[in-house]
Order: structure tokens, then sequence, then C-alpha cells
């Protein structure tokens, strides 16, 4: 029978000393690591519940979702704020969570490289994009905008 080897994101936790850092005087990554995505995935499901509830429940439900709707909505900056938090924990989250698997799994070096850094680009295009859209969404450009947030 083969011996299985520990993953190599919790291999390094284990030559941990006191103080949160490693023999080398490196800081340990993988303890903040994984303490923000308990943190995070707290956070986001009381982000999305709250979404959820205001959308569906005290917006008038599914059929009342459409442009003007997020029109609204958006020109609140709390609700800027709030999915801006959700887009940025989710993102994070979910890039921290890839990473980790990557980490684990990913057997090469070279591999493990390319694979982090394709999920980061990702990563950061779709964080920059979509705070762009959020802080820039004008639904009062169209001309013939009949939406109540343009008069």
């Amino acid at each position: 029978m083969s011996d299985i080897a520990a993953p190599r994101s919790s291999s390094s936790a284990r030559k941990l000393k006191g103080g949160g850092r490693n023999r080398s005087g490196q800081t340990n990554f993988e303890l903040y690591s994984w303490l923000f995505m308990r943190l995070s995935g707290l956070a986001l499901v009381i982000l999305v519940l709250g979404h959820l509830f205001v959308n569906l429940m005290l917006g008038g439900g599914i059929t009342a979702l459409d442009f003007g709707f997020v029109a609204g909505k958006w020109a609140n900056p709390l609700w800027q704020v709030w999915d801006l938090l959700m887009l940025w924990l989710a993102m994070l989250h979910g890039t921290n969570g890839l990473r980790t698997i990557v980490n684990d799994y990913a057997e090469k070096d070279q591999t493990r490289f390319w694979l982090k850094a394709l999920l980061i680009t990702a990563a950061i295009v779709i964080v920059v994009l979509g705070t762009l859209v959020i802080f820039t969404f004008d639904p009062c450009l169209d001309p013939n905008s009949t939406l109540s947030v343009c008069k």
C-alpha cells in the first residue's frame, strides 16, 4: 500500500512556530487564508440573504426585476456598496478556494504557477469590470428613457 502525500497547502502549516511566522520568518498566509474563507463566507451569507430578501420579498417578486428596478436600486449609494461588497467578497472567496484546490491537486510547479496566474488575472478582470458597472451605471443615457430616476 502506498502512502498518500499531505496536501501542499497544509504541509507548510506543520512547520510553524509561534507568532504566525514559520522558521524562515515568512507570515502564515494559509492560516490567514483559512480565516478569511470562514469570515467572508459568513459575510456572504448575510449579504446574499439580504439581497434576496430585498429583491424578491420587498421588491415585488421576480416579475418586478427589470432594468428600471436595478436603476432605482443603484441610485442609492447603500445598494451600490452592498452589491460591491457581494461582488468583491464572492470573487475573493471563490478565487481563494480555487487557489487552494490548485495548490492541492496541481502536481507540477509550472502548472500550479500558470493556473494561479490565470485564476488571479480572471478575478482581477471580473472585479474591475463589475466595479465599473456598479459605479458608472447610468440609466439616463438613453434620451427616450421613461424611468422615474431620470426625471
